[in-house]
């Protein structure tokens, strides 16, 4: 790699001290604070960074965080890879993961669907990866077809590899504009935010998987990679049972994904393959803790399409303590929490808690699901029998049980 600019040298190695100070003083992982320090001296420092790298860039309303990981895994069979492992998908998250891994010749960085055409111009990354596109946090990213139409602009004339699910309308659009695009069928369980065209606004017509506009010409690509299930096909026509150790049908589709991007970087399935097997939790999803004869899974929701996903890994057969809360990084506004079919968990035993407790306990009211209001997770994990229970927590929800349990990864 080209050797970096003297002031950019400094930037960087400021920035690692700050986040290796950060995780010594138990104030955070340092994944943050780390690029801010180094942005703060050198605002170009991103750019340079990148320079000389392949980079992937991974971006969705959900599974960024998992997908990356996944990538990730792969590409090391490649080589020294530098990411973003813990979710700081902002551009300091960016800088300290590049500043960390300094000489890494590969990069793959989760980025917020917002941030994704500013990233992708400073980086100019030469694969980007689009998984799904739904309502989250509107009182901070606004309306979706705004965040797809920013990814067309952005990919437009770019030289950029974009891997995209076609199943998703929405992602569809938003990458139709790139030169090269690589179509990946990796379905669409939430469909609330796509029955409309977002080209001209017509109804969209849906039959199993495929879709199409009944007023203009917009319609699903045909796909090079097809989810079938617990198989994958490549573009060739070869059928690949995944085996993947991650539950559910949404992490096998980021796992076809990431084998879609390893193949652009080289990488055939048959390589990439065992090191996605080898993936059992991310950034501590679907960890399992103990605590007092008491075992609790960890499933991080934080909008109507994630708590759809963590329904369908979640055991029926369980008791379930749900967390809910509503600071900066999960969006202020907690209405979404009514477009969520929460009928799903009549008949559990359901246990509420987190900062917006209240406002979970009234919309499970409205669906008639009982359910026990607790103060704190704690209390809830201690009215639990011996055993196993599910828990689904939004994002500082989650965080914070993290926190109690050493950040378990």
């Amino acid at each position: 790699m080209t050797q970096l600019p003297l002031r950019a040298q400094l930037a960087s190695a400021l920035g690692r001290s700050a986040a290796t100070l950060s995780r010594m003083t138990g104030r955070g992982d340092g994944s943050v604070i780390g690029g801010r320090v180094g942005l703060l001296l050198e605002p170009d420092l991103l750019r340079k960074l990148a320079r000389d790298r392949r980079l992937a860039l991974i971006s969705a309303t959900n599974g960024k965080t998992t997908t990356t990981r996944l990538v990730t895994s792969a590409l090391l069979e490649l080589g020294e890879v530098a990411t973003n492992a813990f979710g700081a998908n902002m551009p300091a998250g960016h800088v300290s993961a590049l500043s960390q891994h300094k000489s890494a010749p590969y990069g793959v960085l989760e980025v917020d669907e917002k941030y994704l055409p500013e990233v992708l111009d400073t980086t100019g990354a030469g694969v980007v990866c689009l998984m799904n596109l739904s309502r989250d946090q509107m009182d901070r990213a606004g309306e979706i077809w705004l965040l797809a139409q920013k990814w067309r602009r952005a990919l437009a004339g770019k030289p950029t590899h974009v891997i995209a699910n076609c199943d998703d309308p929405l992602v569809t659009w938003g990458a139709s504009t790139a030169t090269q695009v690589t179509w990946v069928a990796g379905g669409q369980r939430w469909k609330e935010d796509s029955w409309s065209c977002p080209e001209c606004g017509g109804p969209l017509e849906r039959k199993d998987s495929d879709w199409g506009c009944l007023e203009c010409s917009f319609r699903r690509p045909q796909p090079q990679w097809t989810l079938d299930d617990q198989v994958v096909v490549d573009p060739r026509g070869q059928r690949w049972l995944l085996d993947i150790q991650l539950p559910g049908l949404a992490n096998r589709s980021n796992a076809v994904m990431a084998l879609a991007v390893a193949e652009v970087f080289g990488l055939p399935v048959d390589r990439a393959l065992p090191r996605l097997r080898e993936v059992r939790s991310v950034a501590g999803r679907y960890t399992t803790v103990e605590r007092d004869g008491r075992s609790a899974r960890l499933l991080l929701a934080k909008n109507p399409a994630g708590w759809l996903e963590a329904f369908d890994v979640s055991d029926p057969q369980l008791p379930i303590i749900l967390s809910v809360n509503a600071q900066g990084p999960d969006g202020r506004d907690t209405s979404w929490l009514w477009d969520v079919n929460y009928g799903i968990l009549r008949g559990r035993p359901v246990f509420v808690t987190g900062e917006r407790r209240l406002d979970l306990a009234l919309r499970l009211d409205v669906a008639e699901v009982p359910f026990t209001l607790c103060r704190t997770f704690s209390e809830a994990l201690a009215m639990q029998p011996p055993g196993r229970v599910d828990v689904i927590a939004n994002y500082t929800a989650f965080q914070q049980i993290r926190s109690e349990f050493g950040r378990a990864l």
